[in-house]
């Protein structure tokens, strides 16, 4: 059993054909307006289904199965919470987008602080999806490298050279109007490749439905509620549900990236179809991928497969992240292997390419006012072109650099400080909604700065400072409250 690293390639080759032509078939109208939303004519089931796949991402699909064996299916209280900050976000910020005509959420800050409000909004976005779509390219790049390319003699570097240049190729021209069918190929073929592998492995331990129910239930990772540890316990339920809210508002609500698809929509009434519809079937997802894992180690257990490992900085350490891999390709049928193959694939572009647009629309837009811009539009297009080429040099580079580093937790700590950058994007949009008081604009930017620095001193000393207390993904709303509370200090009433 097994798949071969000439089968793999030759798969890689016919999916990103299929790509292309979903581009070239969406993308004869290159305008700006089509690459930015779409012209407004996206279906919302459509991007619905598409926005599975982008939340998802190459983290999900290889390492939240592995994640299983050390938090159990503690997830889900935080995936519970994203619902609640998803029903936010239908029924609260996008009214507010779509009424502002918005092609870039930042101009809102624009609108309700001023110039320097609206740059810090869309540089913290940038800096986010920058780290944060480098370092998902890189988990999924280091499994194709591990599993095909090092056969070939082909180095890192030119795998993901090879990697953005084809992701370039069927984004340059449709943007998002390409993006949101692409996602939605991107994501049938992640869930196929979850559910068959479920189904593959059941069907090896003769487990029915019934029987692998129990099996998952009784095994020793399905705990998925956590009341007894209290606060310092970094699976409190209480800690990852409001966590889970705030993850939601801040990584998808104010985002671009996400928030670009759904702004595509025709009117505000099927983007919110399109959020409630998205929202619910998320949470049906995540919770298969947690069974997905606990069946891999129960399976890994039953026929003596070690928990795969690498080496990080001279230590030989677990990888979790390689076991669902490992066991599709190496110890499943041909057909199982070739799904999953296609399932990460799709789980690293459903990400990258929606990200590089993302990017390439924030910067032209709030950047380069090629909204308001006057110069003629063959140079908008141009101009589009060169971000889009820049960016895409961006990613590559940063990649380079995670590979330099060869430290999984030096790498962590950098994708960790992406996750910083949404404490302030929390901070300035909660202050403009919850209340009515200006700002002292131009000193925003240095809020924007210090809030993420005394976030990290304060998840730094917690423990001495807070009788034990640890943080973990919550630090998100201490770092939004510190932006706050700066921008009160700002402030002032219309009438001072």
């Amino acid at each position: 059993m097994g798949l071969s690293p000439s089968i793999i390639l030759i798969i890689v080759a016919v999916y990103f054909g299929i790509l292309m032509l979903i581009s070239y078939l969406t993308s004869r109208d290159s305008s700006n307006a089509s690459f930015f939303i779409g012209k407004r004519e996206s279906p919302w089931y459509l991007v619905a289904f598409g926005m599975i796949g982008a939340t998802l991402s190459g983290v999900t699909f290889i390492s939240v199965p592995g994640w299983v064996e050390s938090s159990q299916f503690s997830y889900m209280q935080m995936v519970f919470g994203y619902l609640v900050g998803y029903a936010i976000i239908a029924t609260v910020l996008m009214p507010m987008y779509y009424k502002l005509r918005l092609t870039s959420i930042y101009g809102y800050l624009e609108q309700r602080f001023g110039f320097y409000s609206y740059k810090s909004g869309s540089a913290y976005f940038l800096i986010s999806r920058v780290i944060g779509a480098s370092f998902r390219l890189y988990l999924v790049a280091i499994v194709f490298q591990t599993f095909v390319m090092n056969s070939f003699g082909i180095p890192f570097w030119l795998t993901v050279l090879i990697t953005i240049i084809l992701i370039w190729i069927y984004t340059f021209r449709g943007g998002i109007k390409t993006i949101v069918w692409t996602d939605a190929l991107q994501t049938s073929c992640m869930l196929i490749a979850v559910v068959l592998t479920i189904w593959s492995i059941s069907t090896q331990m003769g487990f029915g439905m019934a029987e692998l129910v129990d099996t998952i239930k009784e095994s020793d990772y399905s705990q998925m509620f956590y009341f007894e540890g209290g606060w310092s316990d970094p699976s409190n339920f209480f800690k990852k549900f409001v966590a889970g809210v705030f993850i939601a508002l801040t990584m998808t609500g104010l985002d671009q990236d996400m928030m670009q698809k759904n702004l595509s929509c025709q009117n505000i009434e099927e983007a919110q179809k399109n959020m409630l519809w998205f929202s619910f079937v998320l949470v049906v997802v995540k919770f298969l991928f947690l069974c997905l894992g606990a069946l891999l180690f129960i399976y890994a257990a039953k026929i003596g497969i070690d928990t795969p490992t690498r080496l990080v900085g001279g230590e030989v350490k677990a990888a979790t992240d390689l076991l669902y891999p490992t066991i599709a390709i190496e110890h499943l049928s041909p057909v199982v292997g070739v799904i999953f193959v296609l399932g990460l694939i799709a789980a690293a572009y459903s990400s990258a390419d929606s990200a590089l647009t993302a990017l390439t629309t924030a910067f032209c837009i709030d950047f380069l006012n090629a909204e308001k811009s006057t110069i003629p539009d063959h140079q908008k297009k141009k101009q589009r072109l060169l971000v889009h080429v820049g960016f895409s040099v961006l990613l590559f580079i940063v990649i380079l650099i995670f590979w330099s580093i060869n430290d999984d937790a030096v790498i962590k700590k950098i994708f960790d400080v992406a996750s910083y950058t949404y404490g302030p994007l929390l901070g300035l949009f909660a202050f403009g909604f919850l209340t009515s008081r200006l700002v002292k604009d131009r000193f925003v930017p240095w809020v924007c700065i210090l809030s993420p620095i005394l976030t990290y001193l304060v998840s730094t000393y917690s423990e001495v400072l807070l009788w034990g207390y640890k943080f973990g993904f919550e630090l998100l709303l201490v770092n939004g409250l510190f932006t706050f509370l700066g921008m009160l200090l700002l402030s002032k009433t219309e009438y001072e």
